[in-house]
């Protein structure tokens, strides 16, 4: 049975409204939907919008905490920023039925920063489980965000271990983690229990997934024969326009 595919709404579809968004993404054959950032639509118009396609919001991100930046969990001396915004994905999330907030780190390193970070995942997590929520963490490439906090693998796996909430799982993006670490069927085995939610893009030019280096035809297989029985999020950036690159998920030729 084919994985659901979910477009990230963070960079499908950026020219229309969350809720244009939403339908088109219906329309054009996705399962589901995810975002970055949707605190200016008002939730209950989201959740109507989701229900009246029969469909679901998988997941949102905790605010940037300014532009240009990727989140405050990690950033010392922002604590109460960085639990407000967490507070506020959470709500939102709530509201509209979304299962996973991914909590995002920010621009820090060392080791205060790994307490700060760890200590806000802790109180997230415990805010979250309130409501049936999962808690996403994501390693970023160090070519697109530069300094960002939390990296690799391995070391997302350290503070998930540290810790030690249920509720607090791992987004393997597989565009992050080739650019870092490589070998991406080897560490969806060893990291599956681990796993909240699978993203994919074309590397390096985290487009269409159909291109690149990455062959996505085994991933998907790879995925479900090792048992992973998530969705995946398509959050990549079109080289044209959204639609004329739907080529891979019309045609089905990755799953």
């Amino acid at each position: 049975m084919a994985l659901p595919i979910s477009a990230n709404l963070g960079f499908l579809w950026k020219e229309l409204s969350l809720l244009e968004a939403i339908r088109t993404a219906k329309n054009a054959g996705f399962d589901a939907v995810e975002c970055h950032w949707p605190y200016d639509t008002d939730p209950k118009d989201v959740r109507e919008t989701l229900e009246s396609v029969d469909m679901r919001m998988l997941g949102l991100n905790t605010a940037q905490g300014g532009a240009g930046l990727n989140g405050l969990l990690a950033v010392v001396g922002r604590e109460v920023e960085a639990r407000a915004s967490i507070d506020q994905a959470i709500a939102y999330a709530a509201a509209i039925g979304t299962p996973n907030v991914h909590a995002m780190a920010g621009f820090a390193r060392g080791d205060t920063a790994h307490n700060c970070f760890a200590e806000n995942l802790k109180y997230a997590c415990g805010e979250a489980a309130k409501h049936g929520i999962t808690i996403l963490i994501e390693p970023l490439n160090t070519y697109d965000a530069p300094n960002y906090f939390l990296q690799t693998t391995p070391q997302a796996a350290a503070i998930i271990a540290e810790v030690e909430a249920p509720n607090l799982k791992l987004m393997f993006d597989c565009y992050h983690v080739q650019i870092m670490e490589g070998d991406l069927s080897r560490r969806l085995i060893k990291l599956l229990p681990l796993i909240g939610h699978v993203q994919i893009a074309s590397v390096p030019e985290r487009c269409e997934p159909d291109c690149g280096e990455v062959n996505y035809a085994h991933i998907f297989m790879h995925l479900s024969k090792i048992g992973y029985d998530g969705a995946i999020g398509a959050e990549y950036k079109p080289v044209a326009t959204t639609d004329a690159g739907l080529g891979w998920l019309k045609n089905g030729t990755l799953f």
